[in-house]
């Protein structure tokens, strides 16, 4: 008993010292100098920082990583086969060291590919002949009198002799005034200019109005004549592919571009 009683003794004194000792470190920890690591010497400040172990290491790995990416590069280049040969290198070609996809040359505008998604072959040919209608309208309120690409009027005069042809006044014989003459309309003769009074406006002022508003009308006319023909062309698009949509045999004979559908020759069929 007495054995046991001693054993039991020693072992409680060793745990009293190991606590102590424990307690000893960390109070000591807890006042000790914090280590603090040594900054570049006053020389030395030209060349910058003093790389620290951590630095280091952020440099060392990113070299490892760069020198292992190159390694597994030539490799690469060394291991390939000159007469390889997949679909891709089709679609791809190599600019400045990169490859690239060869972006496909798009044969339908924005434009023409919503409303082909989006609205159907009867809402475009009905919009087509509003623009048509339109189009017809201003024609008809302008007369066309001063818009370009109109070809010259041309009015030949017949002379009896030369010494007339020579002698020959462009207003005495359409009887009118000199400032008239570059006017293919409204063109009165000197008559009706001495009987009648001057209608419509004369101030400059209001005939630079005049003119802007008639500008304007063409430029409107112009505006509906190209939406015209934007609708002619995305209808005839949607009945291309309303027509693609028909099990018989077909070839393409001409491609498909901005301004034109795609054309197809279809196989000849006998119907009952």
């Amino acid at each position: 008993v007495c054995v046991c009683v001693c054993v039991r003794l020693q072992c409680v004194c060793v745990c009293v010292k190991r606590k102590m000792a424990a307690a000893f470190r960390k109070a000591q920890k807890s006042v000790q100098r914090s280590h603090q690591e040594r900054s570049q010497l006053g020389s030395r400040k030209r060349l910058g920082l003093l790389e620290k172990k951590k630095d280091y290491k952020l440099r060392a790995q990113d070299y490892h990583r760069k020198r292992n990416t190159l390694k597994a590069l030539r490799q690469k280049a060394f291991d390939k086969n000159p007469d390889e040969f997949y679909f891709r290198m089709t679609s791809t070609k190599l600019q400045d060291g990169v490859h690239i996809i060869k972006q496909p040359r798009e044969e339908v505008t924005e434009e023409q590919l919503k409303i082909m998604r989006t609205q159907d072959i009867k809402y475009v040919e009905m919009k087509r002949v509003a623009e048509s209608k339109k189009i017809e309208r201003l024609k008809s309120e302008l007369h066309l009198l001063e818009a370009d690409g109109k070809p010259p009027n041309k009015h030949i005069f017949f002379c009896k002799s030369k010494k007339e042809v020579k002698e020959f006044d462009l207003a005495k014989r359409l009887n009118t005034v000199p400032e008239l003459l570059d006017r293919v309309y409204n063109r009165p003769t000197i008559e009706t200019l001495q009987k009648e009074k001057i209608k419509g406006a004369t101030h400059p002022k209001a005939l630079e109005k005049l003119a802007r508003q008639r500008k304007h009308q063409y430029t409107l006319l112009q505006q509906h004549i190209e939406r015209e023909k934007k609708m002619f062309v995305v209808a005839q698009k949607i009945q291309t592919q309303k027509d693609l949509m028909d099990k018989t045999r077909k070839v393409k004979v001409k491609q498909e571009t901005v301004n034109s559908p795609a054309i197809y020759k279809f196989q000849s069929e006998r119907k009952r």
